[in-house]
């Protein structure tokens, strides 16, 4: 019989437990966080041609614009770990809100490229640091329920990101035809979402459970892990790299190539709204569904496949097969909510998460970064979209095999101990 309760027993746990206001405003600033992470985008992709024009740009420039966003994770999505390490994982997202709100402010009125882009830049800083710790919120607040609410910010995500793609053209004929207020308008849904954060600020989370024995190494429970003696953390990063690449392409270019086929500029918009939109209830099963499997290599090859359907669609018939070829590729776009799932079930303890979010987003974008530019200058030099699409289909392929290889049943903790102590990390 289990000895009653001791008053150090009951003032611990009462210090681990979350408290309830702080576990429900937890959940609304995940929503509200995960709906302000793609519209900074999708916004722009729906708008691009007219500011182009507005702002004077080529193609390569276009293509460069496209570039940003992973360039900008990658380089500060690495800051997140130190930056939550020092300031607590709430207080560095209410800032990140905070920065996405003033860069969609700023950028639509800077009057020229560079301005734009540095605007665009700070609203992607907030974005990079939140994309990251918000795996990290997530298994701290809800080591239980990782899927499923995994599964909640997905669903938010797309959500958000589907509503930019869709409303941005609309709204902006609303408001007078200016596409400088119809990228503006959507700092307003970046400052509701700085809001649930402010009073989480101070708020650290529950404190994880103690370990019931520990490892002689550190690797054990994460302290001192060297994330790149893992190979599943490097298939990880380079999945979520090749995933990242088409949903930027998509994103960016998506809407433009079926204007370019003859499709009218809002509908364009409601295709890329549809693409995006898939993700809203498939970013809630995915992760649930993959939370209960072993290895997620079947639902990476499932997806893939999608994918390479879709852009076979997009290369025969763009116009005529639109819808199914959205549906399709939108399907396939759920990699993103799958990857992040595979993030927190790749790792047994939080250090590990914060690790492996960090190291995987970080690398992978920065393994994204040429994609969408690549497509710019081809679709440029090549004057139609034909061999841009060829690209897109051909990276499914490794991002179907190297998908494969990160959903295995391992964690990095016990990859990296292995390579420590010399044995084979299979």
């Amino acid at each position: 019989m289990a000895p009653p309760p001791t008053a150090e027993t009951a003032v611990r746990e009462e210090k681990t437990a979350p408290r309830t206001w702080a576990v429900r405003l937890v959940t609304v600033g995940i929503v509200l966080a995960a709906l302000n992470l793609r519209p900074a985008i999708t916004s722009l992709g729906a708008l691009l041609e007219e500011v182009r024009d507005g702002l004077g740009m080529s193609g390569g420039v276009a293509g460069l614009l496209t570039s940003v966003p992973p360039l900008c994770f990658a380089i500060f999505g690495v800051m997140a770990p130190r930056l939550a390490k020092r300031f607590g994982a709430s207080a560095v997202v209410c800032a990140g809100m905070a920065a996405i709100t003033a860069g969609l402010i700023i950028r639509p009125y800077t009057g020229n490229t560079v301005g734009f882009l540095v605007a665009s830049a700070l609203a992607l800083m907030g974005i990079a640091v939140s994309n990251v710790l918000m795996p990290v919120i997530v298994k701290r607040w809800f080591p239980d329920r990782v899927g499923s609410m995994t599964g909640v910010y997905s669903m938010a995500l797309a959500a958000g990101t589907s509503l930019a793609a869709a409303a941005t053209v609309p709204m902006t004929d609303a408001l007078g035809g200016n596409w400088q207020t119809g990228l503006a308008v959507w700092a307003a849904l970046g400052a509701a979402a700085v809001l649930p954060w402010i009073p989480l600020v101070r708020e650290k989370g529950p404190a994880p459970a103690a370990p019931v024995t520990r490892s002689a190494t550190a690797d054990a429970d994460g302290d001192g892990l060297r994330i790149t003696r893992s190979r599943t953390a490097w298939a990880l990063a380079v999945f979520f790299g090749l995933q990242a690449t088409a949903a930027y392409i998509t994103m960016g270019w998506m809407a433009q190539i079926f204007r370019d086929s003859g499709v009218s500029a809002s509908t364009a918009g409601l295709l890329l709204a549809v693409t995006m939109v898939m993700g809203v209830p498939l970013g809630f099963v995915i992760p649930r569904v993959a939370a209960r499997l072993p290895s997620q290599g079947p639902m990476v090859i499932a997806l893939g496949v999608c994918g390479l359907a879709g852009y076979a669609g997009l290369y025969l018939a763009p116009a005529s097969g639109a819808w199914a070829w959205a549906i399709l590729l939108g399907i396939s776009n759920c990699a993103f909510p799958l990857a992040l799932t595979m993030v927190g079930m790749r790792a047994r303890t939080g250090a590990g998460v914060v690790k492996l979010s960090a190291f995987a987003q970080s690398t992978g974008y920065l393994i994204s970064i040429p994609g969408p530019l690549l497509v710019g200058v081809l679709y440029e030099a090549t004057d139609g979209w034909g061999v841009p699409i060829a690209l897109m289909a051909t990276l499914m392929v490794p991002q179907i095999v190297i998908g494969v290889l990160a959903g295995r049943n391992r964690t990095v903790e016990d990859e990296a101990a292995a390579v420590r102590e010399g044995a084979p990390a299979s």
